[in-house]
């Protein structure tokens, strides 16, 4: 008996936690509010137990909070969880920088020259759903290229709770161009394999979005929210 043969399709539990990951960080279910048991349930064809099972791993990501004969509602991002959060995952993001220019092949660079094109077309077009994917394909693919899995789970973790945040707040035309600009820098110092200099810019290119983050949540009088 071959006890080594891999499972290539993904289980009932790890579809399950996708699927709620995703209708929290992308909004569709609010900060605030209960989740909704019953009708996820009879949406994806489950019964309580599994669905409880995947709410918990959502728990220990702070993306839900658990409550004893409550259920679930969902975590409010709070200005604490901000600061606790980019400052870690800007230096995850400066050390995926220097690991990717040192272990990434050139068909890899190429295909991340590919990710960013299209990201600069959604700019030009303004489609921000475009453009949003396009973007976290890009940090994705570098984060891979640094080849450190330790690196990738820390990070995978924490992106998450990012990514909600971005759902939440809309992007200014000025943060939005600043954030092309970046992306530009980067892709140079990622041609040079320049490791020092990609990483750098990486960890203020997210300090850069914590700032649109924290303005955001607690903007002065007359600023525009953005990501």
């Amino acid at each position: 008996m071959n006890l080594t043969k891999s499972i290539n399709r993904p289980t009932l539990h790890e579809e399950l936690v996708e699927r709620l990951r995703n209708l929290v960080v992308e909004d569709a279910l609010k900060p605030g509010e209960k989740v909704p048991e019953k009708d996820l349930c009879e949406a994806f064809g489950v019964s309580r137990t599994p669905l409880r099972e995947a709410l918990k791993v959502l728990a220990s990501e702070g993306l839900v909070v658990l409550q004893a004969n409550r259920g679930a509602r969902v975590a409010q991002v709070t200005r604490e969880e901000l600061e606790n959060t980019f400052p870690v995952i800007a230096v995850l993001e400066q050390l995926a920088g220097e690991l990717a220019c040192q272990n990434l092949s050139g068909a890899g660079i190429a295909r991340i020259e590919k990710r960013h094109d299209a990201m600069v077309k959604a700019f030009i077009s303004r489609d921000r759903k475009v453009y949003f994917k396009a973007n976290q394909d890009i940090h994705n693919a570098l984060i891979e290229g640094a080849q450190n899995e330790i690196l990738e789970a820390h990070h995978r973790m924490l992106a998450v709770r990012v990514r909600r945040a971005r759902f939440m707040v809309n992007l200014s035309d000025e943060r939005w161009a600043q954030a092309i600009q970046e992306h530009e820098q980067m892709m140079e110092k990622l041609r040079d394999r320049d490791a020092t200099g990609l990483g750098q810019l990486m960890k203020t290119h997210m300090m850069n979005k914590y700032a649109a983050h924290i303005r955001a949540l607690d903007p002065a009088p007359g600023d525009m929210a953005e990501s």
